[in-house]
């Protein structure tokens, strides 16, 4: 491939609690490793962003307080280029406040309403108690495949129609805490509350993401094998000590 994979790290100036650039670094060197070009630009607040130049988005968690402070700078367009960049099949990845971020809307605790992106058909709505720990869920999209991760949110997401969860939570709280389920999926899109960071401890969905965006981008999503670099096995060790 002659042209690099292009990743966007939206908001890397606000949304990055517990590492979550880490995600980013991971992409990159899992694409260096096999010899596919990559570039990674970050677009801030005040910077446009024109969604049809990349192939990969990655937003990152913050606290509410962060998001409010971007919610201007992202309703002056980057909300529309997102949804379009959504709906034309580019890959995504968003964590925690970045999830909450594509939604219908967030409610606090005290029932003010934060209106949100409307990208995706679920919504969030605010309680006293965080919900806090790690924890582990299945990937639905390879069973037997189960993602590791460290979750603190206070609000509860609840999706609607046409969109589907990540997995099912075997330990923890995931979306809500109440149904069982943990993240979104919808075209290729991926969201979730798992922090710390999510994808060097889950090599699999590291290369299901740029799979999806290597389909998207030259129809070619078949990523060559890696040698093993000790990251399944960290995985694998955590996940008993978890569910054990």
């Amino acid at each position: 491939m002659e042209q690099p994979l292009k990743i966007c790290h939206l908001y890397p100036d606000i949304l990055n609690l517990y590492g979550d650039r880490g995600n980013v670094l991971c992409l990159s060197r899992r694409l260096q490793w096999r010899q596919i070009p990559v570039q990674v630009d970050r677009v801030c607040v005040g910077e446009p962003l024109k969604a049809s130049d990349y192939d990969l988005f990655f937003i990152g968690g913050g606290q509410d307080f962060d998001q409010e402070v971007l919610l201007p700078d992202l309703f002056s367009g980057k909300d529309k280029e997102l949804k379009a960049a959504i709906e034309d099949g580019k890959a995504v990845l968003a964590i925690c406040g970045g999830y909450q971020m594509l939604g219908q809307y967030y409610k606090t605790w005290d029932g003010k309403q934060i209106d949100f992106t409307g990208a995706l058909n679920f919504y969030t709505e605010g309680v006293k108690k965080r919900m806090i720990g790690n924890y582990v869920f299945t990937f639905d999209d390879q069973p037997g495949v189960n993602i590791i991760g460290f979750e603190n949110h206070s609000g509860k997401t609840y999706l609607q129609d046409g969109v589907r969860p990540m997995g099912k939570v075997l330990k923890g709280f995931g979306n809500n805490g109440e149904d069982g389920t943990e993240g979104v999926r919808y075209k290729n899109v991926y969201g979730t509350y798992s922090h710390g960071c999510l994808l060097p401890k889950n090599p699999e969905v590291a290369d299901a993401i740029l799979s999806a965006a290597l389909e998207r981008k030259t129809g070619q999503g078949m990523l060559p094998p890696l040698p093993d670099r000790f990251e399944k096995q960290a995985h694998d060790n955590m996940e008993r000590r978890l569910l054990d």
